[in-house]
């Protein structure tokens, strides 16, 4: 397993070949991760597992058993596993931008092509790399991350960094990356996201009304879903602003000064939504950051095209055989073709 695993990240992580130092550490940390799994039914059995580990465990098996059963999502020994990796994200991802563009800076590598991040096992080596991007004068943001997939080329395990407390985002985070499996087009990580995204979401739908007791949380999940939209509207409308902005041609002074405005503004208006709705307080986390550039750049990335892949799984009468097969046709067409069409379809849904 642990030879598949290195061989994995030579596929998935190698490519540019300038940076050997990273590599051997994305092998080092990849293969302590597959290190650290165990099989699901002995940590189960374990009497000193705690009682809520054990509870979510035994129903993120269900949710992997229903995403191949009821969701035709791979059928293999992903997610099957469970790591408990003593920290709270899996790796640490990098974003970096320029100081007046939200273009984000590319990375590229073997087999997923060129994507707008760069990831670190350890937050440390993300945060002095992060250093050496802003003495490059860019705004950079060190972002963690719950979960990450090697596309298939290893099975991937459960980490306890999946563990969230809301059962819709537990279960949710599994068909989410097992989509990745179904379907990854190199180089296009807004079409990728946003698949897996409908794919998640569709997903958690059927989950919560397959069982008849949770028809209430079902309701709590779609309720966190318009928060998160609600939210996400007001990160691109604060993306738009800063875009005119960046576009007019006056002075660099100018622009700093208007860019801290915006940020302030933004952040006021926060806080006036969170005093209309304190359930708000869940991104308090996040809005306590510095916010600069590379937080907005990838911002549209996991929903932009979510409406075009709903409306197309619909006009499928929402059999995802059809779905995937019809996904997999836009696949094949080059990303200008694949971003038109996505286009037409989200009209088709207004």
């Amino acid at each position: 397993m642990l030879k598949k695993g290195l061989l994995t990240l030579l596929l998935v992580w190698l490519g540019g070949c300038s940076n050997a130092g990273y590599y051997l550490g994305a092998l080092s940390g990849h293969a302590q991760l597959l290190n650290a799994q165990r099989p699901l039914d002995p940590v189960l059995a374990d009497p000193a597992l705690p009682a809520q580990t054990r509870a979510r465990l035994k129903s993120m098996r269900e949710a992997r058993d229903f995403a191949s059963r009821e969701l035709g999502l791979p059928d293999n020994d992903s997610y099957r596993n469970y790591a408990d990796l003593g920290r709270e994200y899996a790796v640490w991802n990098v974003v970096a931008a320029p100081p007046f563009s939200l273009q984000p800076k590319q990375w590229c590598f073997l087999f997923v092509g060129c994507i707008s991040y760069r990831g670190y096992y350890q937050r440390e080596q993300a945060e002095t790399y992060a250093d050496s991007l802003r003495a490059q004068g860019l705004d950079v943001q060190v972002a963690g991350a719950r979960a990450y997939s090697t596309l298939g080329w290893s099975d991937d395990p459960l980490l306890n960094t999946m563990l969230y407390r809301s059962e819709a985002r537990r279960v949710g985070i599994i068909f989410h990356e097992l989509a990745h499996q179904q379907l990854f087009i190199k180089g296009d990580s807004t079409f990728n996201e946003s698949f897996a995204t409908t794919v998640e979401q569709e997903g958690v739908r059927r989950w919560f009304l397959a069982r008849d007791q949770s028809r209430v949380r079902y309701q709590r999940y779609l309720e966190e879903r318009k928060r998160d939209a609600r939210f996400r509207q007001m990160l691109l409308q604060t993306r738009e602003k800063l875009q005119r902005l960046y576009r007019q041609k006056t002075d660099e002074t100018y622009k700093q000064k208007e860019k801290a405005r915006i940020f302030l503004e933004f952040k006021q208006s926060f806080a006036g939504l969170k005093k209309s709705d304190p359930a708000f307080s869940a991104y308090d986390r996040w809005m306590a950051q510095d916010l600069n550039n590379a937080h907005l750049a990838l911002v549209a990335t996991y929903h932009e095209y979510v409406p075009a892949f709903r409306q197309l799984l619909k006009a499928k009468q929402g059999d995802l055989q059809a779905f995937y097969q019809a996904v997999e046709d836009l696949a094949r067409e080059d990303q200008e073709k694949r971003r038109i069409l996505l286009q037409q379809w989200a009209k088709k849904g207004r």
